[in-house]
C-alpha cells in the first residue's frame, strides 16, 4: 500500500488567477511563504522561505503547464502535483496530490501533516483570492516559544 497526500477545493476566480497565485513568486508570498527566488518554471530551482518556520527549501519545479498544472520537488521523495480545471461558472478547482510512500509509522505521520498542509494551503489561497486575507499571519507563532 502507497500513502498519498491530497487536498482539493473550489476558488471562485478565474483559472488564470489561481495559477498566477501558485507560480508567481510575489503572489504565493501574500499567503503561503514569506519569500521566493523566483516564479516557478519548468526545470528551474527555486528556494522556499516560510516566516513561521526556519530554514531554505529547495524547491526543483519539474513541469508547469499555463493554467493547468504544476509539479514540483522539494523533499527529495516526493513529487507534488497541483491539477487546475475551469469550472462553468469561470471558478476553479485545485487539485494537490503529494506522494507516494510506502505505509509504515513515519510515512502515516508524514500522510496526516502533509494533508493537512495542502488543505491549509488551499483554504490560504482561497482567503487571499477572494477576500485579500493572509490567514498565515500569526497562524503559527506559538510553535516559536
Amino acid at each position: 500500500m502507497k500513502l498519498t497526500a491530497k487536498a482539493s477545493l473550489q476558488i471562485q476566480k478565474p483559472i488564470n488567477d489561481v495559477f498566477e497565485a501558485i507560480v508567481d513568486s510575489e503572489k504565493i508570498a501574500r499567503y503561503f511563504i514569506s519569500e521566493s527566488s523566483g516564479r516557478m518554471e519548468s526545470g528551474k530551482e527555486i528556494i522556499w522561505e516560510f516566516g513561521d518556520f526556519p530554514g531554505k527549501f529547495p524547491v526543483q519545479v519539474i513541469e508547469v503547464q499555463l493554467n493547468k498544472f504544476v509539479s514540483f520537488i522539494w523533499d527529495k521523495e516526493t513529487v507534488v502535483s497541483i491539477t487546475l480545471t475551469e469550472q462553468s461558472d469561470k471558478s476553479t478547482v485545485i487539485k494537490v496530490s503529494e506522494g507516494e510512500k510506502e505505509l509504515t509509522e513515519k510515512n502515516l505521520e508524514w500522510c496526516i501533516g502533509n494533508t493537512f498542509g495542502w488543505a491549509n494551503f488551499l483554504d490560504c489561497m482561497k482567503a487571499y483570492l477572494e477576500y485579500g486575507i493572509n490567514l498565515r499571519k500569526g497562524a503559527f507563532e506559538y510553535m516559536k516559544k
